[in-house]
């Protein structure tokens, strides 16, 4: 096995993980963060509030490192354009996290702690998962695209 090889499959593990975490949050976390809001995100707040951010904030410099290594081992085979499509996707979908997602998220699990149930935080947060399945599907896609790639040779 050659380094192309390494490197394209350490680089689909990587934007599989994200698939894994991002499947688990949407399964186990947010259905229950957004359920009765303020009282519901609790989860993330005080003494042992659950962090994601930890995962994400590793993760994604790890799979960006791995995409350009094996963009730049792969430049000049059929795997190319396996490569950049999922990439650029990445890129752009990363650039709309950290407009979008990152501050939204953050502004909704720092709504002060009420008994009552906050309507409009449940609805920005039904909205926030319902955007967020929309990129964890475009994540899917783009994954089969990469993986895809690895069915074509690693030779010019």
């Amino acid at each position: 096995m050659n380094s192309k090889n390494i490197f394209y499959i350490l680089a689909c593990i990587s934007y599989c993980l994200i698939i894994g975490a991002a499947v688990y949050e949407h399964i186990a976390v947010w259905p229950v963060a957004f359920s009765e809001p303020p009282r519901s995100l609790t989860m993330f707040q005080g003494n042992y509030a659950i962090e994601p951010a930890l995962f994400w904030k590793f993760i994604h410099p790890v799979t960006l490192t791995l995409f350009i290594i094996t963009l730049g081992l792969n430049w000049k085979t059929e795997r190319k354009k396996f490569i950049l499509i999922p990439l650029i996707t990445y890129i752009i979908l990363l650039i709309v996290t950290f407009i979008y997602f990152v501050p939204e998220l953050m502004s909704l699990i720092k709504t002060p702690y009420s008994e009552a149930v906050d309507e409009v935080v449940r609805k920005r947060g039904s909205l926030w998962i319902t955007l967020s399945s929309i990129r964890l599907s475009l994540i899917v896609i783009t994954t089969c695209i990469l993986m895809l790639g690895l069915t074509k040779p690693a030779t010019k």
